[in-house]
């Protein structure tokens, strides 16, 4: 496809490189003369500066002929401009990140009349997926397919587990439960392992099952899966704020620590169910008067990474906690990746993510049968959704008789609604959307997966 991209920033710069390694026609636009040099000389697409909402900007940038705008810089009003303008120019597709919460109730009639395919709230984006993980405690990871009906989670496998030593082809019939370990990560070294492959302690393994049958699941292995009832907020951002109503509404009692007095009075009056505690959270003991060593989630989100890393560590220290951790700026990313700070959320990267999901989405519109796809393990891995239609050439023929490719995994088939982890017995039929989990990469049809 032919994508125009608004705004040269650190989300615009993500999905220009993704997009850009899929295969797209890629135009960058920013007032920055820096911004644009430093991505156009990076990568080998085409940069135009100046103002995306500036008519002649979008024509020498070829909107005329593009077939999805995407408008990602700093300013909500910039953004809708943009594609307000495109719609006009052109017939294409646009997409706006929108972040303010004045917006928020307003947003589905903003779609409507501006004719968006698409609006991103990053903030709203980031606390869902923490609110997911904090309701599966044992979860790391989740990704979800056929429409919430699947889902792919990942965990770190306990010191002295039932899974300790188990080959996977025993994993089902010694545990009575119904997954498919689809990925392991053990160090540097990532496996999509076959039956015979056997999982250790400290392993990081990916399991593709129903909601109920993951659960089933982790209580079998041992692995939490008792409720959060209390939740720890560092910081009152309006993450804090979208995730906190999230929680509350889930029975999960809520503390929000804000060292800004006047902030702490609107959190009051937006959140009269939390409790609201005005003080340093790094500041010695304020952590431990609060309750931290008794609380079942914590989560640092104040602006300032540094300050972040820090309270995530000492709430490592001294709790039970699932630990979550903001960090904006990833210069660092392979250093901060190996401290013990739970799970670390970039609500930019998360913001670029959901983006992909919708430009794939299109494309399997243009001809792709790719209905999801998750880039996973730092891009070495990825799981697509794919829908069959009557031209596959695999329809109806056990899995154990396809010549697959290596390193890959039929890891679920989604029949009419019926949710089945394959076995080699298990056949593909046309209306199904099967799950397939590899390293290989450009994987466009459910006939590729064949050799």
């Amino acid at each position: 496809m032919n994508i125009i991209i608004v705004g040269c920033g650190k989300v615009g710069v993500t999905l220009t490189e993704q997009l850009d390694q899929e295969g797209h026609n890629i135009v960058v636009v920013d007032n920055r003369i820096e911004a644009v040099s430093n991505v156009t000389d990076t990568l080998d697409i085409m940069g135009v500066i100046g103002s995306g909402a500036s008519y002649n900007v979008l024509i020498e940038a070829g909107i005329e002929k593009a077939n999805l705008l995407i408008a990602v810089t700093g300013s909500d009003e910039l953004n809708l401009l943009c594609c307000l303008i495109a719609r006009k120019a052109s017939k294409c597709h646009t997409i706006a990140r929108v972040r303010n919460p004045q917006y928020n109730d307003e947003i589905d009639f903003i779609k409507e009349e501006l004719g968006l395919s698409m609006t991103i709230n990053p903030e709203l984006e980031t606390a869902t997926l923490m609110s997911s993980l904090i309701k599966l405690p044992s979860a790391i990871e989740i990704d979800t397919f056929a429409k919430g009906k699947v889902e792919l989670l990942k965990f770190q496998v306990p010191e002295n587990s039932v899974l300790d030593h188990i080959k996977v082809m025993n994993l089902s019939t010694r545990l009575r439960c119904n997954v498919l370990v689809c990925i392991v990560e053990r160090g540097d070294q990532v496996f999509i392992p076959s039956g015979n492959f056997e999982i250790l302690s400290n392993d990081y393994i990916s399991i593709v099952a129903s909601p109920s049958n993951a659960i089933d699941f982790f209580q079998k292995v041992g692995v939490s899966v008792n409720n959060i009832r209390k939740a720890m907020l560092i910081g009152g951002s309006t993450i804090t704020v979208y995730l906190a109503k999230m929680l509350i509404n889930s029975n999960i009692k809520v503390t929000i620590i804000e060292q800004n007095l006047e902030r702490c009075e609107e959190l009051s009056d937006l959140l009269p169910q939390a409790m609201i505690i005005n003080a340093n959270a790094t500041y010695k003991n304020v952590l431990l008067e609060e309750g931290i060593e008794d609380t079942g989630a914590f989560a640092s989100l104040t602006n300032y990474d540094e300050e972040n890393i820090l309270l995530s560590l000492y709430a490592k220290k001294r709790s039970k906690a699932k630990v979550f951790t903001k960090i904006s700026r990833m210069t660092y990313d392979d250093i901060v990746g190996e401290m013990p700070l739970g799970i670390i959320i970039n609500p930019k990267l998360v913001t670029a993510d959901r983006i992909l999901q919708h430009v794939r989405a299109m494309q399997n519109s243009k001809g792709s049968n790719v209905e999801t796809l998750y880039k996973l393990v730092d891009n070495k891995v990825e799981a697509l959704e794919f829908h069959v239609s009557n031209n596959a050439k695999l329809l109806d023929i056990p899995l154990e008789n396809l010549k697959l490719k290596s390193n890959l995994l039929v890891s679920c088939i989604n029949h009419r609604g019926k949710i089945i982890i394959p076995n080699g017995k298990s056949t593909i039929q046309v209306g199904d959307t099967v799950v397939i989990v590899t390293t290989n990469k450009g994987l466009n049809d459910i006939n590729d997966i064949l050799l």
